[in-house]
Order: structure tokens, then sequence, then C-alpha cells
């Protein structure tokens, strides 16, 4: 694991979750923290024990409110610096994105640029009443590469993505639903409760047939000529083939909650 006391990795049971720990500048995020958010996912793909991750902000102000602009005369103090930033964003980006089992973003509060970014790579999002969302990047004269905006544009299409994008304004909860942005808003005293039993409910199901779903819709998004179909079937062939689809067919006769191994 990379080593800093701004990301925080913690299992509780089949539940991995990243929290971004630097609430006194609103979960801003510098060099180590997008370090340590790929170290930990990949810790998490490993362990057969993690079944789903949520990635959420330390206190009640943010999730992640984009980079830490006090650290840029440190990490972005020439070309070779710009880079090496550069790619650890996109390694964050890719380990949450490109992670093998369901992700749930958990947003409070602003949810900006970067947090946008990883907020975007994750499979679920929910939110509280009061979460924020924006891309200021037109406020910066900041470009933004291909891969940030096709993953935002999978996700609300190509019309919002542009609003998004050209307004360069901050969206309130209820715009972000509209959107498609977010799949659930709850109140704000509920939501840790809720996003705790939501990622039980998803932990709870048999993890092929979940991780299956995540790879196959994975597939269906890319272009028709990259799309991986042989694969497919043989992860829909693995569900049948599988000690748990036994499990699940006993406990339906059984009446009783089935209990899944993953194999």
């Amino acid at each position: 694991m990379a080593s800093t006391d701004k990301v925080i990795a913690r299992k509780d049971g089949n539940v991995g979750y990243v929290i971004f720990n630097n609430p006194e500048r609103r979960n801003a995020m510098s060099l180590d923290m997008w370090e340590a958010c790929t170290a930990a996912m990949a810790d998490y793909a490993k362990d057969p024990a993690i079944r789903v991750v949520v990635l959420t902000g330390a206190g009640d102000k943010a999730f992640v409110a984009g980079a830490d602009i006090s650290k840029f005369g440190d990490e972005r103090s020439s070309e070779e610096a710009v880079k090496k930033y550069n790619e650890a964003v996109e390694a964050a980006y890719a380990s949450v994105h490109e992670f093998p089992k369901p992700t749930i973003a958990q947003i409070r509060g602003f949810c900006v640029g970067g947090g946008m970014g990883l907020a975007s790579c994750c499979d679920l999002r929910i939110c509280s009443e009061d979460a924020k969302f924006a891309v200021p990047a037109a406020k910066l004269g900041l470009g933004y590469g291909y891969p940030g905006v096709k993953r935002l544009m999978d996700i609300v299409g190509p019309s919002f993505t542009k609003e998004i994008f050209f307004t360069a304004r901050i969206f309130e909860a209820m715009e972000a639903v509209e959107m498609g942005l977010v799949n659930r808003i709850v109140e704000n005293h509920e939501l840790e409760f809720y996003v705790k039993n939501y990622a039980a409910t998803i932990a709870g199901n048999a993890p092929l047939t979940v991780d299956s779903i995540k790879f196959i819709v994975g597939e269906a998004c890319k272009d028709e000529l990259k799309r991986d179909l042989k694969r497919c079937e043989e992860l829909v062939d693995a569900c049948f083939k599988s000690a748990d689809y036994e499990e699940g067919r006993s406990a339906f006769m059984e009446k009783r909650k089935p209990v899944f191994k993953g194999r």
C-alpha cells in the first residue's frame, strides 16, 4: 500500500472502503493520495473476501473537491513532474473504472473536478441532498482528455456532458439525478447508513453473477468490434456451472437466505 494518512483503506466484512481523508481542504487530491487510491484498489481486487468497494470523503463538506492546489509547487513544478502527476491520476481512475467488482461513490458535499472524475469511474453514485457537482475546466482554461469525457458521457449522454463542461457551473443534487449522474439521493443524515445497507445487499448476492454483469455492461459500452463476446459467454456459463447456482436454487426452494461463496 502507498503510505499516506490522507487515504484510509478499511475493510468491513465483504465491503472495502476507500476514504479520502483531507477534510481541511475538502478532500482535495495530492499525488500521494492518487497513488494510495490505486494501491488500495489493487489490494481489494486480489482479495476474494471483498465483493464491493465504497469510495467516499472524510468529513461532511466534500467527496473530493478536485486537486490540492497547495501542492502544485511541489508536484507540478516541471514538465516531468506534471507528466508524473497526470500518470498517477489516470492510474487511479483506471484502478476504479476497470475494477472487476462493483464500486459505489458515496457523495456528500462537493464533488468537483477530479472528484467528478472519480465518481464517474464508479458503477453507482449515491449522494446526499447537499451534494454539489461541477467540472470547472472551462473556467480555468484546462483541457479535458478523451477518457474522462467518454466516461461521463457514458453515464449522462452527449447533451448533458456538453452542458456540464460548457457552463462549468455547480449542479445541485436534484439536477444530478435528473441527468442520470447519480442513482439515488438520500437525506443527509441517512447517507452512510443507506450506502452501507446498499453495499451489503450487493455483497450478499452471487458474486459470479454480479461481476459477470459488470463485465458484460462494460463490453456493451465499447465499440462493437472491440467487444469480447466470447468472454461474456464464458462468464455466463461459469455462473450456471457454479456451486453458487446450486446454492441459490436450494435456498429458494427451502425459503432461506442463500450463502454464496463466489465459486
